[in-house]
């Protein structure tokens, strides 16, 4: 596929997370991958340096593809899930040549009373020392790294047990109850529900298992329908605690928070930590006196007080708050070391807004700018500037 005919489809490719394939001429699948930003990866495929970044396999992949396609997803963990379901189904030979397959990793469910969920490798699923019967095997997964943070954060919304032992013993298919056990570690931090110490039923233990087989299978939409009708019923029996529970389930569903699994993947691409910065700045001064100004941060959806810094200003005359946003970029921008945002936010209305743009524009850089006007209560009530930012 050449540059020409990736500017042609650029325009298109939207700036979410997803999974994305490279055709052959027959609209076979050769390679399948997955993004935070499905804009700026593919676009990655296409840079100067391509051979120096790249493996000479991929070089070689883009120079005999010849369409280019792709599918976005609501976060990076469902891309994760889906990018593994499509490579056991198509099973595209440039991925399948860039890593021996019993190197990749899987999750497996076990065929148990309590249910494990364990992450194993290919190597260990194909022989005889991986003495478990499983009900499930999902994957191949790529990502061994993010793989594992997709399971720390799965296992925040449903906790399932891995490796602690559960309060019961079976012998000739029937079941004896022992002294309940000490609680295992993962029980006391919430990431267990309890099985070592007897505390959930075989029934309502069955039924997480079956939320994370469906969410491991793509079904994150029946899935949330299930959780929706068990909340409204548990409601109508009046039990209330386990109503409040699974609603937060479905809210964790259709707001995850995957950030670790985006700065694993800048790690393992070598890309800043985070490209998804935004920074907002306010001034203030007591009567008059004393002028100072404020940057906020926020990166991946998450505020970063860390990085906050406050400015005295020293150049900005008395309620000159246009000035005031002026002098703070200005002195802003001398901090090279200082990652620059996708999105500048000042307080104000036009003149802070331009006074913002201005200085951008005189350093040279390119970042939009949005300015918000509050009302007499303080509160927003319009935003100006680049609304496509």
């Amino acid at each position: 596929m050449t540059l020409g005919q990736f500017k042609k489809k650029s325009k298109k490719i939207p700036d979410t997370p997803g999974v994305y394939f490279f055709l052959d001429i027959r609209k076979k699948v050769l390679y399948i991958g997955k993004a935070t930003s499905l804009r700026d990866r593919l676009r990655s495929y296409f840079a100067k340096d391509l051979h120096e970044v790249r493996s000479p396999l991929i070089a070689k992949m883009i120079e005999c593809s010849r369409g280019l396609d792709w599918r976005p997803t609501d976060s990076v963990l469902e891309a994760l899930i889906l990018e593994a379901n499509l490579i056991k189904h198509y099973k595209p030979s440039y991925n399948t040549d860039l890593k021996d397959d019993k190197s990749w990793n899987h999750v497996v469910i076990t065929k148990e009373n309590f249910p494990r969920v364990l992450l194993v490798r290919g190597k260990e699923l194909k022989t005889e020392n991986l003495k478990l019967k499983t009900s499930h095997r999902f994957g191949p997964f790529p990502h061994g790294g993010q793989l594992k943070e997709a399971l720390r954060l799965i296992r925040k919304i449903f906790p399932y047990r891995d490796t602690c032992v559960p309060c019961e013993i079976t012998r000739f298919n029937l079941v004896y109850k022992v002294k309940p056990c000490r609680e295992c570690f993962n029980r006391q931090v919430g990431l267990c529900p309890g099985v070592c110490a007897g505390e959930i039923t075989k029934s309502d233990y069955g039924r997480t298992i079956r939320h994370i087989t469906l969410l491991f299978q793509g079904k994150k939409r029946q899935l949330i329908r299930e959780l929706e009708r068990g909340m409204k019923a548990t409601a109508k029996e009046e039990r209330f605690e386990d109503a409040a529970a699974l609603r937060r389930q479905v809210l964790a569903l259709r707001h995850i928070r995957d950030v670790s699994l985006i700065k694993e993947e800048y790690k393992m691409y070598g890309l800043p930590k985070s490209i998804h910065r935004i920074e907002a700045y306010d001034a203030a001064h007591f009567r008059g006196a004393d002028a100072v100004g404020v940057m906020t941060v926020v990166e991946e959806g998450e505020a970063c007080p860390s990085q906050y810094r406050k400015f005295r200003l020293r150049a900005t005359k008395e309620g000159d708050d246009a000035g005031a946003i002026r002098e703070m970029l200005s002195r802003r921008l001398q901090h090279q070391e200082w990652r620059l945002p996708r999105l500048i936010v000042v307080d104000g209305s036009s003149a802070q807004l331009a006074a913002a743009t201005g200085v951008l524009e005189a350093a040279g850089i390119s970042i939009p700018v949005v300015a918000v006007v509050k009302n007499e209560k303080h509160r927003a009530k319009d935003i100006q500037g680049d609304q496509a930012a």
